[in-house]
């Protein structure tokens, strides 16, 4: 039988001493995590596996002895490592050698089985496999049934084995809080020989975060309840807040920040690398408001949007004005209505003056507001844009009522049509079962229905232009709001904290595993060098993308054009949970 002994790449100077690690029966496999040197005392060894079992739940051993010979008077130290078997009784018995050089390597694996006697024990082939025990500890294994683009079942087995290794150096963490440095009975050999890593500053922040995360997040569980309360549920307020992408922005920011000041400590590396990444988006957010912010307050560029605001608003009237003209004429040469014409364009005049009126009422007080919209900057971009998409829906407001009007009149006839379409076909619409069932109908209604259907018919291409030119109108503010929210979505969602891991630190998102042989010698074992694969850059946004706050319903091409055709309103001010066809 073959057998894999996992071995740390950072133990291969170690002095001679004792093998620490776990034993996999599964997969035929002995992790090593640590060299324990001399001189130790066997019961402190046992008491030390004892004490990290307890704290990791890993069940740790001795799995075998290690011996260095650096030196020609070290020779005669294997005869008195083979002797450490019977104090440290593990089956298979591994003995690790290195000759002088790094040359030269030796592994046995030795099972006494049966009773006692003069026959040799069992040895099994030893294949030597070296790991960075560094990079596993602090490495994430995404397995291949976590990939989208895997089967089930490709290399179940492989994926398995992989993954004890990962998990016995990951929850190993207590054995490598000792090192050969410490005062202690039991000196150890592993990837902090040298010292344990340290920081004043770091640890002071780690003292300091505990008090101050748990002040913030009483600050912020106030703030929710406030923001609970019965007002803001009332009539007015509900609707407006469910119709404010600014209040959606707030309201997902409020858990953003709940989620980072958060006391309770994350249960697995998933929610560690959430929250990493929630805190990396605010800060960057904030960051870019910041700069927002100074760029608006240092150039009075606020004070030119504000002079520019209302010759723009005046601009865009004018020119709605001129098409609307234009729409009550010949438009195209087309044949139109001239009744219905005229009183179309007449009243989306009458409306397009209104809002002229409102645009001057409001003129004195444009630049006051737009100075405290831009001090909402320093809460982060994504506010501002949010505010922004809020801003242009209010001064396109008369293009939506426009889009309103012209789309129910639209789908009033469409639907007319329709019905009266079946009359003609001896079908009607059964309501309650909701199919086309079969009926008669007299010559009365026949006659009725065949003048309607003439009337609505005549009337139609007059409603049809208006609707089309408004949908247009209504599709370019859309268009543009689209944008901004795809913005919004692109700071809130992307996971620059594990996309920075995997740019400047690829082995700490590990898709799986390469193995490359080492020199051979003859007689020695098979020596494989295992290398962590990074987790491609699809894959990590993929799996990491943070949820974002969706404030309109996405469609489908084919859903927008049957909506269109229909007469349907697209994008509406309403939620996505309240979506209905």
């Amino acid at each position: 039988m073959v057998l894999k002994a996992f071995f740390p790449t950072c133990c291969m100077s170690a002095d001679s001493g004792l093998l620490v690690g776990r034993w996999v029966p599964e997969q035929s496999s002995a992790v090593v995590l640590a060299v324990v040197h001399f001189p130790f005392i066997p019961v402190q060894v046992k008491e030390l596996l004892a004490q990290v079992h307890q704290a990791s739940r890993v069940g740790l051993a001795v799995l075998g002895t290690w011996c260095h010979r650096h030196q020609d008077a070290e020779e005669g130290l294997g005869h008195f490592l083979e002797g450490l078997g019977a104090i440290f009784s593990h089956e298979p018995w591994l003995q690790l050698s290195r000759e002088r050089g790094g040359k030269l390597w030796s592994c046995k694996a030795t099972c006494h089985q049966g009773p006692p006697g003069p026959a040799a024990p069992d040895e099994d082939q030893v294949m030597l496999v070296f790991y960075d025990q560094r990079k596993v500890l602090l490495s994430q294994l995404h397995p291949a049934a976590a990939l989208p683009d895997c089967q089930v079942g490709d290399g179940t087995a492989g994926a398995e084995g992989l993954a004890v290794v990962f998990d016995t150096v990951a929850r190993s963490e207590a054995l490598f809080r000792s090192d050969r440095f410490d005062d202690g009975p039991v000196r150890l050999s592993h990837w902090q020989s040298e010292g344990v890593e340290a920081s004043i500053l770091a640890e002071l922040a780690k003292r300091a975060s505990g008090p101050v995360c748990a002040l913030l997040a009483c600050l912020l569980s106030l703030v929710s309840a406030a923001s609970a309360c019965r007002l803001f549920q009332l009539w007015p307020l509900s609707f407006i807040c469910s119709k404010l992408s600014v209040c959606e922005q707030l309201r997902h920011r409020l858990e953003q920040l709940t989620l980072i000041f958060s006391t309770q400590k994350a249960e697995n590396p998933a929610q560690l690398m959430r929250k990493a990444n929630v805190l990396v988006s605010v800060l960057l957010d904030v960051t870019l408001g910041l700069a927002l912010l100074s760029w608006l307050h240092g150039k009075d560029c606020i004070g030119q949007l504000a002079k520019a605001l209302v010759p723009v608003a005046d601009h865009v009237a004018e020119e709605l004005q001129h098409l609307l003209q234009w729409l009550m004429g010949a438009p195209a040469g087309l044949k139109m209505n001239r009744a219905l014409d005229q009183v179309l364009g007449r009243f989306f005049l009458y409306h397009l003056h209104l809002w002229i009126s409102y645009i001057h009422l409001m003129s004195p007080f444009i630049e006051r507001i737009l100075w405290h919209v831009g001090l909402s900057a320093c809460l982060g971009l994504t506010v501002a844009l949010s505010i922004l998409s809020d801003i242009i829906a209010l001064l396109t407001f008369h293009i939506y009522c426009f889009y309103v009007y012209g789309a129910r009149l639209y789908c009033l006839k469409i639907c007319g049509l329709s019905s009266l379409w079946r009359l003609f076909r001896g079908k009607k619409w059964n309501v309650l079962r909701q199919r086309v069932d079969s009926c008669s109908y007299d010559l009365d209604q026949l006659f009725i229905g065949t003048l309607l259907f003439t009337i609505l018919v005549f009337l139609l291409p007059t409603t049809a232009l208006y609707y089309l030119v408004f949908t247009l109108l209504r599709l370019l503010v859309v268009a543009v709001q689209g944008l901004i929210h795809l913005l919004m979505d692109l700071v809130n969602s992307l996971p620059l904290y594990s996309l920075s891991l995997r740019l400047c630190r690829p082995y700490r998102l590990a898709a799986g595993v390469k193995f490359r042989v080492l020199e051979h010698e003859a007689g020695g074992p098979l020596r494989l060098l295992m290398q962590i694969n990074p987790l491609p850059y699809g894959r990590v946004v993929h799996t990491y993308r943070l949820p974002s706050c969706g404030c309109h319903p996405r469609h489908s091409w084919g859903s927008l054009c049957r909506k269109l055709f229909f007469g349907e309103l697209i994008y509406p001010w309403r939620q996505r949970g309240d979506k209905q066809d």
